[in-house]
């Protein structure tokens, strides 16, 4: 059987909570989901990953993609949600821009548990988690996205990014690990 991870991506708390920086509304409502699949991911012995924006104060993401300053290091609003919190031996990766594998020890990690199939949650659609489907499709990963676990801006975006992980990426947009 193939070894499989779950990345939980960017639930922090200047996504998630109202009148964030970058809130993402329907972030909130992923949150039953999400711990659901957490617990039967543990339970399972399948690696919780959370892949985490991590900026330092005058990041150039800021300035070049006009985004408000969010999830600065050592700040609350970098913070993983408490009710997403993290639990013993689960792992976290900092990022500082949309792909989980850019410039991080993610790969590192994955190859070293030997996974092989990705299963992908978080916000948002079509940002963060498109770039790192697409990083882990080009690695060579077997991408699954949760498709009530994952969660958009815009209606019209998030599913377009469905579609483009699924028509595009050859990702499988399914319903529960």
């Amino acid at each position: 059987m193939k070894k499989s991870a779950i990345l939980v991506i960017d639930m922090l708390e200047d996504f998630v909570r109202e009148e964030a920086p970058l809130e993402v509304p329907s972030t909130r409502k992923i949150i039953p989901f999400l711990q659901k699949e957490l617990k039967k991911a543990r339970e399972r012995g399948i690696p919780v990953i959370y892949v985490c924006d991590a900026h330092e104060r005058e990041d150039i993401e800021f300035k070049k993609y006009g985004w408000l300053p969010h999830c600065i290091k050592g700040t609350e609003g970098a913070r993983i949600i408490e009710e997403l919190k993290p639990e013993e031996g689960d792992i976290i990766v900092e990022k500082k821009t949309y792909s989980g594998f850019y410039e991080t020890n993610l790969e590192e990690i994955l190859k070293e548990k030997g996974v092989e199939n990705l299963y992908l949650t978080g916000c948002v659609t079509h940002i963060c988690v498109l770039f790192t489907a697409s990083d882990a499709v080009l690695r060579g990963y077997n991408v699954f996205v949760l498709e009530e676990g994952v969660a958009g801006l815009e209606e019209e975006d998030h599913r377009a990014a469905l579609r483009i992980m699924k028509n595009v990426l050859g990702a499988k947009i399914i319903k529960e690990i």
